[in-house]
């Protein structure tokens, strides 16, 4: 039996995933412990998982700023201000507490989030193995490769991260030279894409979460659904989003299931359901195409059901994914700040009846399910671990 321990970043789809390779290192015998922030990170884990927590009041000071800013910061730029604002200070503050969390869990593994850079540097701190969990593929291709000004302060900030660790330069602090895995395929990078051969692609890990209480699956109605979602951060603030939602498909011959507050839609159609929390692994696998803002997890999510997409992306990495999307032929990509009702329902009509789209989508869904999932991970894992 080995110990690993995940450190996590207050993100509900970087989460998401290390719940499901847990559980598989759980069925097979070994110890998981996450080490987190638990206001944000308890209600994501299953029942009876174990939590070293952190301070609330370090992720707060980070996140409030998040909400704030969020509303106004918009595509690639967006990755300076996440960068800035939210992974140093984060890697800063969480880096005492998950240094206590090793000293006291003695793991025999440590596996980092990409953006819980405090774990990489405390497992260098205290020569432990490490390997990284790649939550998005945008990492893979550097998505900061078309702003070298941001690239550049990226590099500086990680090489302060690490100086005030004592630690030597390395040439991804953020990134295990040992193990990375990646919750995508190359299928959806693209098979030219040219990655280290310490690089493991697994597909999505998406077992089911803790229930959402409540959802009224009894209100799914016949014929088909279109799953409209804008994430955990981006859903507050896009009332023009739904304004052109709610005029692009309140007259089309579908049921449409938006993932929001319910007050971002006061007075929904008919063909509307509005809920503020959705099982939405379940929930994939009865819907015909899905309308998202390129979150990651959703994206891989989606095509692991061979659902076409509609992606507007907003901020981070998504512009990438939306490529990647766009590129791998599954899915249409719109924007954000410019949508308008017609092509937003041009588009959920081309990714519901569009053959080449619905082809290429459960291609990917192939791709993935040869990936291996969460189980791949965890074997991965193992293996690292000996």
């Amino acid at each position: 039996m080995k110990r690993f321990v995940f450190v996590v970043p207050p993100l509900v789809g970087h989460v998401n995933p290390t719940v499901s390779v847990g559980q598989a290192l759980l069925a097979r015998g070994h110890e998981v412990v996450w080490v987190g922030h638990p206001r944000r990170v308890a209600p994501l884990l299953p029942k009876g998982a174990r939590l070293f927590a952190l301070d609330d009041g370090i992720s707060d000071e980070v996140w409030r700023p998040v909400l704030e800013r969020s509303r106004t910061v918009r595509g690639l730029e967006s990755l300076q201000f996440l960068w800035e604002e939210v992974l140093v200070p984060l890697a800063r503050g969480m880096l005492p507490g998950v240094r206590q969390a090793l000293a006291t869990l003695a793991p025999d593994v440590v596996v980092a989030d990409q953006q819980a850079i405090a774990g990489a540097l405390a497992a260098r701190e205290r020569g432990l193995p490490w390997a990284t969990f790649c939550t998005t593929s945008a990492t893979v291709v550097d998505p900061l490769a078309d702003l070298p000004r941001v690239k550049a302060w990226v590099a500086s900030a990680l090489a302060s991260l690490e100086r005030e660790a004592g630690l030597p330069p390395s040439e991804t602090p953020d990134l295990s030279p040992h193990l990375v895995v990646v919750f995508s395929t190359r299928a959806l990078l693209g098979e030219t894409c040219v990655v280290p051969p310490h690089y493991r692609f697994v597909g999505p890990a998406a077992a089911e979460r803790p229930e959402e209480p409540g959802f009224p699956w009894d209100r799914l109605g016949e014929g088909p659904r279109v799953f409209v979602s804008l994430g955990t951060v981006s859903a507050d603030g896009a009332d023009a989003f739904y304004n052109t939602l709610v005029d692009a498909l309140r007259d089309e011959p579908v049921q449409v299931i938006v993932a929001a507050p319910p007050e971002r839609i006061p007075n929904p159609p008919p063909n509307f359901l509005v809920a503020a929390r959705v099982p939405q692994v379940a929930l994939l696998k009865r819907v015909d195409a899905v309308v998202c803002h390129a979150g990651h997890n959703t994206v891989c999510e989606a095509l692991a059901e061979g659902l076409p997409l509609v992606v507007a992306p907003i901020r981070d990495d998504q512009p990438v994914i939306a490529g990647q999307v766009v590129n791998a032929g599954c899915g249409v990509r719109l924007k954000y700040g410019r949508l308008r009702p017609d092509a937003l329902r041009d588009a959920v009509r081309r990714a519901l009846h569009e053959p080449a789209l619905r082809a290429s989508a459960a291609r990917l869904r192939a791709s993935f399910a040869a990936a291996g999932g969460a189980a791949a991970a965890a074997s991965h894992l193992e293996a690292f671990s000996c």
